[in-house]
C-alpha cells in the first residue's frame, strides 16, 4: 500500500511540475508551442486528465491490478491526478487565467493527502498516542497551509500581473 501510495505521490509531483514549466516556457516562447488543438480549440492538459482518470479508474474496477501492473496503474494515477488538479481554477472559471491561485492550491491540498497517505501508519495499527501525534501534524499542517496560503497571496500580487501579460501575449 504504501509503496503504491509513494508511486502516486511522485508521479503527481513530478507530472504538475514539469506541466507548469511546460507551460511557462511555450508562453514566454523559448520552446515551441506544443499545444493540442482541435478545430481552433484549445485542449487543457486537465481533460487529458481526466480522461486518463476515467481509464485508470476502469481497468483498476475490471482487472485489479497487482504486482508490475498495480505500479503502473498507481503511476498513471498519479499523473492524471496532477494533470486534472493544475488546472483545477480552470473548473471553477471557465475561460479563466492558467495561472489561477485555487490551481496551486489544489494542488497543494492533494499533494498533502497523498503524503499522509504515503507516510501514515494503517488504520489497524492507530493507537491513542497516534491520534494525539495525528491531531499535532494537523495543527501543523493548518499552520503551514495559512503561511503558504498568506506568502502565495503577497507573491501572486507581484508575479500573478507578468505571469498573465505573459499568458495574454501567447494567446492564439
Amino acid at each position: 500500500m504504501h509503496r503504491l501510495a509513494r508511486r502516486v505521490l511522485f508521479s503527481f509531483l513530478l507530472t504538475f511540475l514539469a506541466a507548469r514549466a511546460d507551460v511557462f516556457l511555450i508562453m514566454s516562447g523559448e520552446i515551441p508551442n506544443m499545444y493540442f488543438f482541435l478545430k481552433g480549440t484549445h485542449v487543457h492538459h486537465l481533460n487529458y486528465g481526466i480522461f486518463l482518470l476515467a481509464a485508470v479508474a476502469g481497468y483498476s474496477v475490471l482487472r485489479r491490478p497487482v504486482n508490475r501492473a498495480a505500479d503502473i496503474t498507481a503511476t498513471l494515477y498519479g499523473v492524471a491526478m496532477a494533470l486534472t488538479f493544475d488546472e483545477f481554477g480552470m473548473w471553477l472559471h471557465l475561460g479563466g487565467s492558467y495561472w489561477q491561485r485555487e490551481s496551486v492550491d489544489a494542488v497543494i491540498i492533494i499533494a498533502a493527502l497523498f503524503g499522509l497517505l504515503t507516510f501514515s501508519r494503517s488504520i489497524r495499527r492507530f493507537e491513542k498516542h497516534h491520534f494525539r501525534a495525528f491531531i499535532v501534524l494537523m495543527v501543523a499542517l493548518a499552520a503551514f497551509g495559512w503561511v503558504l496560503f498568506t506568502t502565495g497571496n503577497r507573491l501572486g500580487a507581484v508575479v500573478g500581473p507578468t505571469l498573465q501579460d505573459l499568458e495574454a501575449s501567447s494567446s492564439p
